[in-house]
């Protein structure tokens, strides 16, 4: 049986290094929770982006005014970043605002947060593949949010790509899609995902030296 590290950092490492969202939903179809994988408009915002971390939550609303201190509760969200936090933002989606940019991106990274993804539209998209901060969204839009939409909460369960996404959720993203494991079988989705890699890894070797794929799926069971 393959050991799943204690530790958060070692164990986000692990999957970041050695699995992929494919393989995640394949184990979690299996577990019984079949809708962990968000919509597939949700898009990496430069090539070769990928993510693996905790799930830390963010709400907007719409709005159609300027209002005094526009920036509060945005600005709180990310202060509370924590090493290894994936900041979820969830806008209805919205077509209006731009919730994410630049300088959200500096600052996350200086609380060591390992990507973003925000179910709505993003800017500053040059300065943030310079960084090579993983950032996910549904578009980009030069727009600033402030008179556009404002955060109501953060921290609490969101909808996000059509996922319902929980505070300290195992995100994970890479160029096939976005996946959230619920914690009741994070340890059997990890453990399982690197018993399935393995097991891909025979199949493949098997076809490659000479089995047809009728032949390895007998053998390995693995598809």
């Amino acid at each position: 049986m393959t050991a799943v590290p204690t530790s958060d950092a070692d164990r986000l490492d692990l999957v970041g290094s050695r699995l992929y969202t494919a393989v995640l939903s394949d184990v979690i179809d299996g577990l019984g929770f079949r809708d962990q994988a968000m919509d597939a408009r949700l898009r990496p915002v430069w090539e070769g982006a990928s993510i693996a971390g905790r799930a830390h939550t963010l709400l907007t609303v719409d709005i159609f005014e300027l209002r005094p201190d526009p920036y509060r509760k945005e600005i709180e969200a990310v202060d509370s970043l924590k090493p290894g936090d994936v900041l979820i933002g969830a806008t209805g989606p919205s077509s209006r605002t731009c919730l994410w940019g630049e300088l959200l991106s500096t600052a996350s990274v200086a609380r060591g947060a390992r990507g973003a993804i925000v179910d709505g539209y993003v800017r500053d998209v040059r300065q943030i593949a310079s960084m090579r901060f993983p950032v996910f969204a549904t578009g980009m839009k030069p727009v600033d949010s402030a008179g556009r939409s404002e955060v109501v909460e953060f921290g609490t369960p969101v909808a996000c790509g059509g996922v319902v996404v929980r505070e300290g959720d195992l995100v994970v993203a890479d160029v096939d899609g976005i996946v959230v494991v619920p914690r009741e079988v994070e340890d059997d989705a990890i453990r399982l995902a690197l018993e399935k890699v393995a097991g891909e890894n025979r199949m493949r070797d098997s076809i490659r030296a000479g089995l047809s794929l009728a032949e390895a799926f007998a053998r390995h069971g693995i598809l």
